[in-house]
């Protein structure tokens, strides 16, 4: 790859914007059909990206499918159809509002596509009435309607409940449901009308390709030449993937539905539904009419995972009696607890049965998100897999956009193909996830709640010392890691915050510890060591390392070595990306603190020829030593100068603590002075023990997660993913001091001169009472109404105040209050200025 300043651009801009593409978007012109693209599956994804695609002027599309249209035989052709829109998940919200939204207007020969009957979601405990209150909180956060309604009001919308059961409701009346071969049928017919072609019959066999691009699908019917392959095979994802030599975490698992006999309480029904989507999540079922009949899903049943490679095609389907290859013969042993939950439910269901029943195949990733975009290892070929009717939609329409435009117009991180870890692709990781997100998709899940196996899986060397000390561990990214530590409760007779610490609420107390706060004022007081091995580590090396990432970021790196740098890795529309801490080691060697995979894979993706770029995070370790104390536990142990004069603040230096060499990073994360020492994997337990024979004369602790989030939040550090993603740009998210405009060309430079004045920000709250708390995504009212939402949350335990940072209007002066619900309680804050702690930096800097 070229090493001009053309390397970094982005592939749109290589691809998609050819003459002949810029062509049809200039008026006067004749539409131009710009590249080939073949889509693998005209299931909804596939018919829904061939509409996007087209009425973006790529009209060389072909769709291929191995079963027969307009019904081939996936997940789509027995769909039951449902779409909540509310989800924990803003991107998912945001992908399910347009789904509705396009399919409303879609209709085929006057049959409409969407019936907009509502959604109805129970509670039959007092934990579920308190989650709906929480998801209410969601979707005032996502621009969602809906309310939590009486039991009175849940038997009026559903007149054949038993109201003894239920407690209240969550109603979303722009719910509904989809008909999913109807709407994939109507974008069909548009694409088609625009230039596409929809092929059944065509089995694909083979993806070809040269120097790194896709060339070609080969099927049984012939092959395809293409500049573009996306794949939206739904659960034959992985065998499509394989074929390009792409790997898809992806396990399909069958789920029960089954039809009940006509009811003569629904006698009579002209439509085939009225009421809303009702959802029973106490007991995993949901429910929808058909017509005088009632279809009912089951989650309640074991995982029934399904092998990819093993699904019959149509015909070998026809041929075991398969209703189509998605449907497998209904289990009723696994049916039968589910009925009888259905029949208290349900009354009327009491002199009913099961008329008929499947159990369907669709789609399960380990983290239960869907898999998007570009395969960075085959340029050209895209994922749009582990999409459910409900995203489907806003997935395509994702996918467009970054197909024509090179990027979406909204955040898929939590989507991106590149997302999992390489420990966390192989087959039983998958296959165990996927089974797991299976069991918990009606769960009431706290927000840090680890998944509960396989672990452990990756530990730090010093996992061992952590045990001993009584760490409570948390999962991330397959990492352990400790959120506080038992041996510490001794503490909390000597603090617990300014003027004590308040009692919690059960659900803010669900992993947490009153030990997290003497860990927080230990740091500050004292010193404590932090196990920062998990954040990733990138070496990057050559002649042309400092060009490479001055352009890729947009602070200035042009510093001479010995130099740490924070900076933001920018899209090209100045869309913050990831955050980034870069030292230089050497004139052409680099060390690179990131984010995820993601990072990784971006850079990977530009780099030129004489740029190298090494993922070391899991060869090396990482002790974040911090607090007044932390120059007095290092210094004795080091022949090198780490007074302030000789060794400051975002300075690196190579060194030796004892008998190991460190990098020894001048960086803070919790507003106090210390540094991050960075080492080889195995003299990492040396480095451990070194440091805490060290500081046992200065009282030193080991600290968790949990101390570190209250810590860096006082102190007003953003956490990329959280409190911004690329739908923010660096004004908007405070972080204006790591962009420098005046350097020479950079990625999203451009789009950021264009800017105007944020019209919103990344703005600090501190809630009034000293007693309350949030964690996040909570709906943040000003002036009554919703206005923004909250990013992050933790007690400030130096401040005595719960802290939260929300995307709010910008301009909202000091002291303003606001409000932010919290499971359906409006708990009052004020804004902030910040940092809330130490303004002047003087902790960190003496």
């Amino acid at each position: 790859m070229s090493s001009t300043p053309e390397y970094f651009r982005h592939r749109a801009r290589q691809v998609a914007r050819t003459p002949a593409h810029q062509a049809a978007r200039t008026p006067g012109h004749q539409p131009a059909p710009g590249p080939r693209v073949v889509v693998i599956g005209a299931g909804i994804v596939g018919c829904s990206l061939a509409d996007e695609l087209t009425a973006r002027g790529w009209t060389d599309v072909t769709v291929l499918e191995q079963g027969p249209l307009p019904a081939p035989g996936g997940s789509t052709s027995h769909a039951p159809g449902l779409v909540f829109r509310t989800s924990p998940s803003k991107t998912l919200a945001e992908f399910a509002k347009y789904t509705v939204e396009k399919f409303r207007s879609l209709d085929v020969a006057g049959d409409a596509c969407f019936d907009q009957v509502g959604g109805l979601e129970l509670a039959t405990t007092p934990e579920r009435l308190a989650e709906l209150h929480r998801r209410a909180g969601y979707a005032a956060s996502w621009g969602i309607r809906a309310e939590v309604v009486s039991t009175a009001r849940c038997k009026e919308l559903w007149p054949l409940l038993d109201e003894s059961m239920v407690l209240g409701g969550l109603h979303t009346p722009d719910d509904g449901l989809a008909r999913a071969l109807l709407a994939a049928r109507a974008q069909m017919d548009r694409a088609t009308a625009r230039g596409a072609r929809f092929l059944e019959r065509h089995t694909a066999t083979g993806i070809e390709q040269e120097h790194g691009r896709v060339t070609a699908v080969v099927t049984d019917q012939g092959s395809f030449p293409a500049d573009h392959v996306v794949s939206a095979a739904g659960f034959w994802g992985p065998v499509v993937g394989r074929m390009a030599g792409v790997d898809v975490p992806l396990q399909p698992l069958a789920h029960q539905y089954a039809k009940t006999a006509p009811l003569p309480e629904l006698s009579g029904a002209v439509a085939e539904a009225t009421r809303p989507i009702l959802r029973f999540q106490d007991r995993d079922l949901y429910f929808r009419e058909h017509g005088d009949r009632i279809g009912i899903g089951s989650y309640a049943h074991r995982p029934m995972p399904v092998d990819p490679f093993a699904v019959p095609a149509y015909d070998e389907a026809s041929a075991r009696d398969m209703a189509m290859p998605s449907s497998y013969p209904f289990t009723a042993e696994d049916w039968a607890p589910s009925w009888e939950d259905c029949r208290r439910l349900l009354p009327a269901l009491r002199e009913s049965r099961i008329e008929a029943g499947f159990n369907g195949v669709f789609s399960f990733t380990p983290d239960g998100m869907p898999l998007l975009g570009e395969a960075r290892q085959l340029r050209g070929f895209w994922l749009a897999e582990a999409v459910w009717v409900t995203h489907s939609a806003g997935v395509a329409k994702a996918v467009a956009e970054w197909m024509v435009d090179g990027r979406p117009s909204l955040d898929v991180h939590e989507c991106d193909l590149t997302r999992f870890e390489e420990v966390q692709r192989s087959p039983s990781y998958v296959r165990e996830r996927g089974s797991q997100q299976f069991v918990e998709v009606y769960d009431v899940l706290h927000p840090l709640q680890p998944m509960e196996r396989p672990r452990p899986l990756r530990v730090s060397p010093f996992h061992a010392r952590q045990q001993q000390l009584g760490a409570f561990f948390l999962e991330g990214a397959g990492w352990e890691r400790p959120h506080w530590y038992e041996a510490n409760a001794a503490l909390l007779d000597d603090t617990g915050g300014p003027g004590g610490l308040p009692p919690r609420d059960a659900w803010s107390a669900r992993y947490w510890s009153p030990v997290a706060a003497a860990e927080a004022m230990a740091t500050r007081e004292k010193v404590a060591l932090y196990d920062m091995t998990p954040l990733r580590r990138l070496e990057v090396t050559g002649p042309g390392a400092l060009a490479f990432l001055d352009r890729m970021t947009s602070n200035n790196l042009r510093r001479k070595p010995g130099a740490v740098t924070y900076t933001l890795l920018l899209d090209e529309t100045g869309g913050i990306r990831s955050d980034l801490t870069v030292a230089r080691l050497a004139p052409d060697r680099f060390q690179v603190g990131a984010n995820s995979p993601a990072d990784l894979d971006r850079l990977l993706r530009y780099a030129p020829d004489d740029v190298r770029i090494r993922d070391i995070t899991s060869g090396t370790c990482c002790v974040g030593v911090w607090g007044p104390l932390a120059r007095a536990l290092v210094q004795p142990l080091t022949a090198d100068d780490f007074s302030h004069e000789g060794f400051g603040y975002f300075r690196v230096k190579q060194t030796w603590l004892g008998h190991v060499p460190v990098t020894a990073m001048r960086l803070s994360y919790v507003g106090e002075l210390g540094w991050e020492l960075y080492t080889t994997a195995d003299l990492g337990l040396r480095l451990w023990d070194t440091l805490w024979e060290a500081g046992q004369e200065h009282g030193v602790i080991a600290a968790g997660r949990s101390a570190f989030d209250s810590l860096r939040l006082e102190k007003g550090y953003r956490a990329w993913g959280r409190d911004m993603t690329d739908e923010h740009t660096p004004f908007e998210a405070g972080l204006g001091f790591a962009v420098r405009m005046d350097k020479e060309e950079f990625v999203g430079q451009e789009a950021l001169r264009g800017l105007s004045e944020p019209t919103r920000r990344l703005t600090p709250l501190l809630l009034d009472d000293p007693a309350a708390v949030v964690l996040g995504k909570e709906p943040v009212l000003v002036d009554g109404a919703p206005a923004g939402y909250v990013t992050s949350a933790s007690y400030g335990y130096t401040l005595g105040r719960c802290v939260a940072y929300a995307w709010l209007p910008a301009g909202l002066p000091t002291g303003t209050g606001v409000q932010v619900v919290y499971f359906g309680e409006k708990v009052a804050a004020s804004v902030a200025d910040e940092p809330l702690f130490d303004p002047k930096m003087t902790r960190i800097r003496r």
